[in-house]
């Protein structure tokens, strides 16, 4: 194929009429990068599970353990950076001279990604004048270990990877009334965000807690996905 068709091709399976498509660019390349539909993220499900089956409820064994304490989750966390935050232990609610043999310990565990937007195919004219939607989705376990227990900021950064041109930031609520133990959906989508964006800075945080065991916070299918088309300025 010509130069001319692959980028015929690739406007035409991307629904990108209208959209600046410079000569300059090889656009064989851009077609064989598929940047647009597609999840950014690597790695996004590090525990092996899938939105669409229930998260595995937690193991509650009151045996003791050969093996040391663990403080962090498990999973392959390749392609994540990765760092826990430990909190002081909450004695707000215990009168004085009471008693306490033990309080829960709870930490965040943080993960994050720097997506490189350029590195992934995308190209400047596209995401200064024609401003693609940039989708975040993630899903996190619900549960009753405490009432905070997600964070998620997105932020899209310039090409200084310092300046922020948009970020969005989530702090959910949980229902500890009722116990349901499903996955929750965090979503937002980015648009009309103005020029100059070349990387998306995706940070989540997960709370632990440990009390004999060890009680984590799962998620899985983290996205950062650019579409093909752009909602109504």
């Amino acid at each position: 194929m010509s130069a001319v068709d692959w980028k015929k091709r690739c406007e035409a399976e991307w629904s990108l009429q209208g959209a600046p498509m410079p000569d300059r660019l090889d656009w064989k390349s851009v077609y064989e990068a598929k940047p647009l539909g597609r999840n950014l993220l690597r790695n996004p499900s590090p525990h092996g599970l899938s939105k669409d089956i229930p998260p595995p409820e937690p193991e509650v064994t009151g045996v003791p353990r050969d093996e040391p304490p663990r403080f962090e989750p498990e999973g392959d966390f390749t392609g994540w950076t990765t760092s826990r935050e430990d909190l002081p232990e909450d004695t707000s609610g215990i009168p004085p001279g009471v008693a306490v043999c033990q309080l829960p310990q709870y930490s965040w565990f943080s993960m994050e990604q720097l997506v490189d937007l350029k590195a992934e195919g995308l190209w400047e004219e596209l995401l200064d004048d024609f401003q693609p939607d940039i989708v975040i989705q993630d899903w996190y376990e619900e549960s009753q270990l405490h009432e905070y227990i997600y964070q998620l900021r997105v932020k899209l950064l310039g090409a200084d990877k310092k300046t922020v041109i948009s970020e969005h930031a989530a702090n959910p609520t949980e229902d500890r009334s009722a116990y349901s133990h499903t996955w929750k959906e965090v979503s937002h989508v980015f648009s009309g965000y103005g020029p100059g964006v070349r990387y998306v800075h995706f940070l989540h945080r997960l709370k632990n807690q440990f009390m004999v065991e060890f009680f984590p916070t799962l998620f899985t299918g983290s996205s950062v996905i650019v579409r093909p088309t752009r909602s109504n300025r």
